[in-house]
């Protein structure tokens, strides 16, 4: 399924051009457009999906090969150091475009990190509670 509204959608399929790296019958892969580093790139579904919470597992289960594939070329091409592999979901966590998309960023060790946050601590008996909440609703 498509949506006609969808930029992304359009990308995927070919009418928007873009800087394609990989393409398969299921995925385009592109440069972005607003890179955090050269060579960034998105993984983008032929099909809408609007988050994870909504992609279909035969796409699930092929995604994370492809980002290690797409990852392993940034590093031979570009020399990173590593890369991030971020996907997001919901405004609250950034997610901009509501087509599922995954982020491919080469990573050098000169940089500062990308992801980062300082650890919390929980309050006694908060982490067996929110666990409880969680499997609840799994």
């Amino acid at each position: 399924m498509r949506d006609d509204n969808c930029i992304f959608c359009k990308i995927a399929a070919g009418e928007i051009p873009s800087s394609t790296l990989y393409e398969d019958d299921m995925f385009r892969v592109i440069l972005d457009l607003g890179p955090a580093n050269p060579g960034h790139a998105l993984i983008l579904p032929k099909e809408h999906f609007k988050d994870v919470t909504e992609l279909d597992e035969k796409y699930a289960a092929k995604i994370l090969p492809l980002a290690a594939k797409i990852g392993t070329a940034q590093r031979k091409a570009l020399g990173a150091d590593g890369f991030n592999v971020v996907q997001n979901n919901g405004t609250a966590a950034g997610q901009t475009v509501f087509h599922f998309h995954v982020h491919i960023i080469p990573r050098y060790d000169s940089e500062a990190p990308m992801v980062a946050w300082n650890p919390g601590k929980y309050a006694e008996g908060e982490m067996e509670q929110t666990a409880e909440k969680i499997r609840k609703e799994i």
